[in-house]
């Protein structure tokens, strides 16, 4: 394990105010734990913009799986990226609606790519993709 440095941060009092509040409303146990993962957020932001390498992340959409055609649409597309898309989740959120969470890798424009043409998708009420890391170097 790697040892623990000690560094200070100096800020504004209101800004503190507000971190503070931030470490309470997420339960974090101390300042620290909370720019750890601030620091980590930031890296694998990063990381997606600057690397050439796979990248993987998760699509999250919210449908109206009664919506004409979307289903199959939608099955049309990933079939096309069965090397990149690895697993999807399917939750019935009601009688209507349904998320899916989509793992997907590849290089950050291809993940990008497809996750665009899913959200893309008329019936599509909802699409966010969200950066993951391999987590190495962090």
């Amino acid at each position: 394990m790697e040892k623990t440095k000690r560094f200070g941060v100096s800020m504004e009092n209101k800004l503190l105010k507000k971190f503070d509040s931030f470490i309470k409303r997420k339960n974090y146990p101390n300042r620290s734990e909370a720019i750890r993962d601030l620091i980590r957020l930031a890296l694998v932001d990063e990381e997606w913009k600057e690397t050439d390498h796979d990248v993987i992340g998760v699509l999250v959409i919210v449908y109206d799986h009664d919506r004409r055609e979307l289903t199959s649409s939608m099955l049309d597309r990933e079939h096309k990226h069965t090397d990149k898309i690895l697993t999807t989740l399917h939750i019935h959120l009601d009688h209507e609606n349904c998320l899916e969470a989509k793992i997907i890798k590849g290089k950050m424009k291809e993940v990008q790519k497809i996750a665009d043409e899913l959200i893309s998708l008329k019936g599509v009420k909802f699409g966010k993709l969200i950066p993951a890391t391999f987590g190495k170097g962090i």
